[in-house]
């Protein structure tokens, strides 16, 4: 197709029509509007979640895929992959869900992540998850980030 006017948006395709599931902290999405910026591919939001499960990758390579990510948080960021490949959960597959912009943050993404073991014998999880951009890619808000993992640093030593 030929012709003058507005170049044509790219499809985005859920893989289902309901809206992604509000969790709390989360508010509830706007769809990809017409005349707005187009959403990322869904493979952009995926790829984050696939490193930050993998356990080859170490955890001071994936601070950067969490907003606010501080060094302190790498060692968190290694149980975390470790914890699943210890638990044969590994390798995990993503699948991001009803993607849309979030209301509370413009330029975040909110969508609903799929994540499914290894393990024939493990169940689906499903977790609503931002992100949010950050120099040409996305990264998980600290807000996502601290409900689904457990990035605290060493406790400290109690007083005597």
């Amino acid at each position: 197709m030929s012709g003058c006017g507005q170049p044509e948006r790219p499809a985005v395709t859920p893989s289902s029509t309901a809206a992604p599931t509000p969790s709390v902290g989360h508010s509830d999405p706007i769809p990809d509007s017409p005349g707005g910026p187009p959403l990322p591919p869904a493979n952009a939001l995926t790829d984050v979640m696939a490193r930050l499960a993998d356990p080859a990758v170490p955890g001071d390579q994936k601070i950067t895929l969490i907003e606010q990510g501080t060094p302190d948080e790498a060692a968190g960021l290694d149980r975390f992959a470790i914890a699943l490949r210890d638990n044969a959960a590994l390798p995990l597959t993503f699948e991001a869900r009803d993607l849309a912009w979030s209301q509370a943050v413009p330029g975040n993404v909110v969508t609903t992540m799929v994540i499914k073991q290894a393990n024939p014998a493990g169940s689906e999880f499903r977790y609503p998850m931002e992100f949010a951009p950050s120099d040409g890619s996305w990264q998980l808000t600290r807000q996502t980030a601290d409900l689904l993992l457990e990035l605290d640093t060493a406790a400290p030593t109690p007083p005597r």
